[in-house]
């Protein structure tokens, strides 16, 4: 019996020792696993934090470029509209001349569209009424040198303010002074931002 109990009890303490052992090889590989998954977490964290701060980086410049964007189309924009207030200005200038420098302009626009045929030229019914003594024959002679003839027709057009129109068999030139300013505005608006922006 005793040999039995000294069997026993060394299968026991053998037992504990490689139960101690299992114990510490379980703790070790725990702490190692514990030390592993800390570095990966921290390696994640790492990478999550550049990718966050890449992310904020990149929307920062997102929003910086969608604001210097707007600030240009902005800029832009108030140049336009100040060409255009510009040109508006100097169209209200030219239709305000004073009769004999209006009247003349109108000589010359005629000189420029006039055409080496027959035909007639309208006015407005104010431009008709005011027009200078000796204009209908200022125009028949500006026909007359370009090889054409143009009667002034004896009513004014309710649907032209200023300038005239030219009516050569069936097809009529607009040469109003907004028609003028209109086929003009590009080369203006040109013109007057170099004046101003360059």
């Amino acid at each position: 019996m005793a040999g039995l109990e000294k069997i026993k009890s060394q299968i026991l303490d053998e037992a504990k020792e490689t139960a101690n052992v299992k114990i510490e090889d379980a703790k070790a590989q725990a702490e190692q696993m514990k030390t592993q998954a800390q570095a990966e977490g921290a390696a994640q964290a790492e990478q999550i934090l550049k990718k966050s701060e890449a992310e904020v980086a990149a929307q920062k410049e997102r929003v910086k470029s969608a604001i210097d964007l707007q600030r240009r189309t902005r800029l832009l924009e108030a140049k336009q509209e100040m060409i255009a207030e510009i040109i508006e200005k100097a169209y209200e200038k030219v239709i305000s001349l004073a009769p004999d420098e209006y009247y003349q302009m109108l000589l010359s626009i005629l000189e420029a569209y006039v055409l080496p045929q027959e035909g007639e030229i309208y006015f407005s019914v104010k431009d008709l009424e005011n027009m200078p003594v000796g204009f209908g024959k200022e125009i028949e002679e500006i026909a007359l040198a370009k090889g054409g003839k143009l009667t002034v027709a004896g009513a004014g057009r309710d649907n032209i303010d200023n300038g005239f129109i030219l009516a050569y068999g069936g097809i009529e030139e607009n040469c109003t002074i907004r028609a003028m300013f209109d086929a003009k505005r590009d080369e203006l608006a040109d013109i007057v931002h170099r004046m101003l922006f360059i």
